[in-house]
């Protein structure tokens, strides 16, 4: 079974791609912050099928939204996560939530984690190929180089261990 996984955002979406016991790829995707908010949802949702149609998914694994201060993140973080889901929905992909509480629970087995715990452990949880690899735009980066792909990958490993795909 391969999945998807996303940590969802509207600045930087974290993708990963987990098939077995390994990350066959990872990114974060990043939009720029000076351009229209709706161009930004039209470039993560081109990501997002760019993605599913290159390493042909089973499944979606996708952080909920929680309730932050902020209501204006809030908002456009939802928004972004209705574009992914509905790319997600439009190529046929079954489609797995998690709350925050649930990644942390079935990553470090510990509801109150921080997010240091949580990277620490994805690291030690799962194979991540290539040391180097290209990513969709052909830049070159060090494997999960940031915060928003390990929390993407920590999305895939709960969807693992709750849906028993390894």
């Amino acid at each position: 079974m391969k999945i998807i996984a996303i940590d969802p955002g509207y600045e930087r979406v974290g993708i990963a791609i987990l098939e077995k016991d390994c990350v066959v790829f990872s990114e974060c995707f990043k939009t720029g912050a000076k351009l229209d908010f709706s161009k930004r949802l039209g470039l993560i949702g081109k990501e997002i099928y760019t993605v599913i149609k290159k390493f042909k998914p089973d499944a979606m694994a996708i952080e909920t939204l929680y309730f932050t201060t902020n209501q204006k993140t809030a908002m456009g973080v939802a928004e972004a996560r209705g574009v992914i889901v509905y790319e997600a929905q439009k190529a046929g992909l079954k489609i797995f939530e998690y709350t925050p509480l649930q990644i942390k629970i079935a990553v470090t087995s510990y509801g109150k984690s921080d997010k240091k715990a949580v990277m620490a452990m994805v690291k030690k949880l799962i194979k991540i190929e290539n040391k180097s690899r290209a990513s969709m735009d052909g830049t070159r980066h060090d494997s999960a180089e940031s915060d928003d792909e390990l929390d993407a990958i920590a999305v895939g490993l709960t969807c693992l261990a709750h849906e028993k795909f390894r």
